[in-house]
């Protein structure tokens, strides 16, 4: 039941900004639809946190784990995960600008300026393996 809630919540989400500013007739339909966007992600991000939290979690008494340390286990994990992504969105924004800049002066530039932006792609997989790191302990 938890699930099909968090499930409607998110395609309402996700469907409610894109349906508005198509039938908004106003020039400041753009900065509505997002900030009804983020309003509603952040909403359904506290639900869904509540949600999963409220129930006990199933291994938490083979482990002997207490609730908090499964709760900061999963919250850890999934900051690790999203600020290392906008870590890389950052980062390859700038860089794959910088490498099409290189690449039209000087098409021999191109594996250079591929490796650049490879190894701003790595800091995301560096986080995803932080953060199955941490899951590997709960």
């Amino acid at each position: 039941m938890y699930i099909f809630v968090v499930a409607v919540l998110l395609g309402l989400a996700m469907a409610g900004p894109m349906i508005f500013y198509r039938i908004s007739p106003n020039r400041k339909r753009g900065k509505l639809a997002l900030t009804i966007n983020l309003v509603s992600f952040i909403s359904i991000f506290l639900i869904a946190t509540i949600f999963i939290f409220a129930r006990p979690v199933a291994g938490a008494a083979e482990t002997g784990a207490s609730d908090f340390a499964l709760a900061a286990a999963f919250i850890g994990a999934g900051l690790v995960t999203g600020l290392c992504s906008i870590g890389t969105g950052i980062a390859v924004s700038s860089a794959a600008a910088a490498a099409i800049g290189a690449i039209s002066e000087n098409e021999n530039n191109f594996g250079k300026a591929m490796i650049f932006v490879a190894m701003a792609e790595g800091i995301a997989i560096y986080g995803l393996l932080i953060s199955f790191m941490i899951l590997g302990r709960v």
